[in-house]
């Protein structure tokens, strides 16, 4: 069985957004891709397609292995689509990197002391040099 669903529609009912107006607003702002281009909120999705699908940091490729136009559970919504696994490796290496940049930024900023001055200073006139 065949069934005819929007894009926006599917998307909505697979829980990458959480109205259907934003995922038109998504695909209308030429973030959703569909099969590697962009695409319009009325375009049927078929079986097999890849979908690029941005979720906050994170951009998910998600190749569609079911329709559904009806939101149901999240379990249900997670068998409407299969991330792919190279995706699954970039998003999993760049939430790695934003942990490891965020303990790096975690110490808060004072003012150097002297020793710390000093050095700053040297660094600067061989710099300059």
């Amino acid at each position: 069985m065949s069934e005819n669903v929007r894009l926006d529609k599917w998307l909505w009912a697979a829980r990458f957004f959480k109205t259907r107006a934003l995922a038109k607003k998504a695909i209308e702002g030429g973030k959703v891709q569909y099969d590697g281009a962009r695409a319009k909120t009325s375009k049927n999705v078929e079986l097999g397609a890849i979908i690029r699908v941005p979720q906050g940091w994170d951009i998910f490729d998600v190749e569609v292995t079911g329709i559904s136009g009806q939101r149901r559970g999240a379990p249900e919504a997670r068998m409407l689509y299969a991330e792919t696994e190279a995706s699954r490796e970039r998003r999993e290496r760049e939430a790695e990197a934003r942990r490891l940049n965020n303990q790096v930024m975690q110490h808060p900023l004072k003012r150097p002391d002297k020793k710390q001055r000093r050095e700053i200073q040297r660094f600067q006139r061989q710099q300059g040099e």
